[in-house]
């Protein structure tokens, strides 16, 4: 639920973030996490072969509201009432047609003569709002600031605590997500250039909504200082997405786990 996608090829759920920029480990002006686990995810948006990569966690964030992070980028974000906002820069994982992937594993054989789709850097803007203690909306874009012919993404989500104690916060995350003509035709579309080499037959998508995402996740903190965290979902292809000659699963899961430290 992209939130926005991370350095990482899966696209961790919003329910992650959450506990991240809540502060699992609050109480000094600056904190410093960093922790290590793996992930499971489609080998690209709409494969039927799951992959599993490792996970680096590097988060640091300051009182004042800048944080850096692998997970969600360099930028700032900070809250006024029930309103809170965020903007970071942020990357956009590339795809290939052969050999190995930038964070583990190797690229698909569906893919062979689709080319590369470039990484990019993207401006990941958010905005939410607390219905209620525990119960937040959001909005957010991933913008391609490089690449710029991969597009953009827009989606809306709801994140609810389930439940929450000293030593344990449960939450479950549901979204939605919406693609431009541009990030539409990169990852699902077939030009008839690549029609030629792939054996695929053309494909033009049109923008609008292409996936919907549920997510639960669970953070059980050891002590003051360590944590695990464990999150699993669920993503959907929708619409033109799901009808793209290249995807071969509609529904895919996502699963991650890492253990975490706090300074």
């Amino acid at each position: 639920m992209k939130t926005c996608k991370s350095i990482f090829t899966l696209k961790l759920a919003p329910a992650l973030f959450v506990l991240l920029s809540g502060g699992a480990f609050a109480g000094s002006d600056a904190v410093l996490t960093i922790g290590g686990g793996a992930a499971l995810a489609p080998r690209y948006s709409g494969s039927d072969e799951n992959m599993a990569l490792p996970m680096l966690l590097l988060d640091y964030s300051t009182a004042s509201g800048f944080y850096a992070s692998t997970m969600r980028g360099l930028g700032y974000g900070g809250s006024a009432g029930p309103f809170s906002y965020s903007a970071a820069l942020g990357f956009r994982a590339p795809r290939k047609e052969n050999g190995e992937l930038p964070f583990g594993g190797k690229a698909s054989k569906y893919l062979r003569g689709m080319g590369d789709v470039k990484g990019s850097a993207t401006a990941n803007l958010s905005a939410g709002y607390a219905i209620f203690e525990g119960l937040t909306v959001n909005l957010h874009t991933a913008q391609a600031l490089s690449a710029r012919e991969t597009g953009g993404t827009y989606g809306a989500g709801l994140t609810g605590t389930l439940f929450k104690d000293a030593g344990n916060t449960v939450t479950l995350s549901l979204g939605f997500e919406m693609a431009d003509k541009k990030y539409a035709q990169t990852y699902y579309g077939v030009s008839a250039q690549q029609a030629l080499k792939s054996g695929y037959k053309v494909y033009k998508p049109k923008a609008g909504m292409y996936q919907a995402d549920v997510a639960m996740s669970w953070q059980h903190k050891v002590d003051e200082r360590w944590a695990v965290t464990g999150m699993l979902g669920v993503s959907g292809l929708l619409r033109d997405a799901a009808n793209s000659p290249l995807t071969r699963r509609t529904t895919s899961p996502t699963a991650a786990v890492y253990a975490s430290y706090g300074f």
